[in-house]
């Protein structure tokens, strides 16, 4: 029986710095051509840009989320599907390393997914994205007969909605509790298209711009965004990320607003929501408690901003108990 199981995606992430990646507001002007957050990376056309070094390492939701569950002591298995080739094998060897037991299927079609990451001195990014073998999951390349689990963590990337759909139906008739991190591709979805999934989940994480979304309210109106979010959860607990605001959370009884502990050093912000998704499942499994879930979610996120890539950063059991993780801004309030 393992503690929790992930299916996503598994890739090789490759970092790319140079002072030549700009970080460019224009709200109104951005805004209107299509960026949530009227913000985007700049970089010159037509020119060589010059590197000031480089990072090769792994990542991908479902290799993320299940790395940071085996350094927590957690019984961890991995559902991802990669290409015959040398990223594939390496990417499986890195979760092995990891305690992870993987469960990989090979495409002899696509290559394993990749990514490369333009990084600014901020700790801002790009991901420049090729999902290959990842988004060619299917139901037959997960063995549900021998996925004994008490949770799931399911990170969809773009992988076929049928394919999820049939994952959690199945996970929950066998009785497992299901969290999902949706990807944009499923955001973009729209509600009407996601609700038969929503209704199953016991969790929900997305960050404010896919809540905006998901519900069709104004990025700027926060709390009308968390309200109808909340209220397309069914039965579960619906979380909210805000980024360097905090995060939301709804159990349906109270609402739960976080703060976040303050990084040493922000280096680079990759990896951050799949940390704090898997810190705050975790919690759940520990304690039970959502105050503590926020607590270990966002000393994971914190941690991962420090370091480059998305799992270099990622907490081990014991690094939770440092002291500067002792406090974090919690506020209770019941939901009305």
């Amino acid at each position: 029986m393992y503690d929790i199981i992930t299916i996503g995606s598994a890739t090789q992430d490759v970092f790319l710095e140079s002072e030549a990646f700009k970080h460019v507001k224009d709200p109104e002007y951005l805004k209107k051509l299509g960026f949530t957050k009227g913000e985007a990376e700049c970089i010159a056309t037509g020119t060589k840009i010059e590197l000031d070094n480089f990072h090769v390492g792994f990542g991908g939701g479902g290799a993320n989320t299940a790395v940071f569950f085996a350094n927590q002591g957690l019984k961890t298995a991995a559902v991802v599907k990669v290409g015959d080739d040398l990223i594939g094998r390496e990417a499986v060897e890195n979760l092995k390393e990891h305690g992870v037991k993987v469960i990989a299927s090979k495409d002899k079609r696509n290559k394993t997914a990749y990514s490369s990451v333009l990084l600014m001195p901020s700790g801002e990014r790009t991901i420049l994205m090729y999902r290959g073998a990842a988004e060619n999951l299917t139901g037959r390349d997960i063995p549900f007969s021998k996925l004994n689990t008490k949770w799931a963590y399911i990170s969809p990337s773009d992988i076929p909605f049928l394919v999820i759909k049939q994952a959690i139906e199945t996970l929950k008739q066998k009785g497992v509790k299901v969290a999902m991190n949706p990807s944009k591709s499923y955001v973009n979805m729209g509600f009407k298209k996601l609700k038969p999934i929503l209704e199953e989940l016991d969790v929900v994480i997305v960050n404010r711009a896919e809540a905006a979304i998901l519900t069709g309210i104004d990025y700027d109106d926060e709390r009308t965004i968390f309200r109808k979010f909340d209220k397309l959860i069914n039965n579960g607990i619906a979380v909210m990320t805000e980024g360097s605001k905090g995060s939301l959370v709804s159990d349906g009884r109270y609402l739960y607003r976080a703060g976040v502990y303050k990084e040493e050093k922000l280096v680079d912000r990759t990896g951050a929501g799949d940390a704090f998704g898997a810190g705050f499942i975790t919690g759940l499994i520990r304690r039970n408690e959502i105050n503590y879930a926020l607590k270990l979610a966002s000393a994971n996120a914190t941690s991962v901003i420090e370091s480059i890539g998305a799992q270099t950063g990622l907490l081990k059991k014991n690094s939770f108990r440092k002291k500067r993780f002792k406090y974090l801004d919690l506020d209770v309030e019941p939901l009305v």
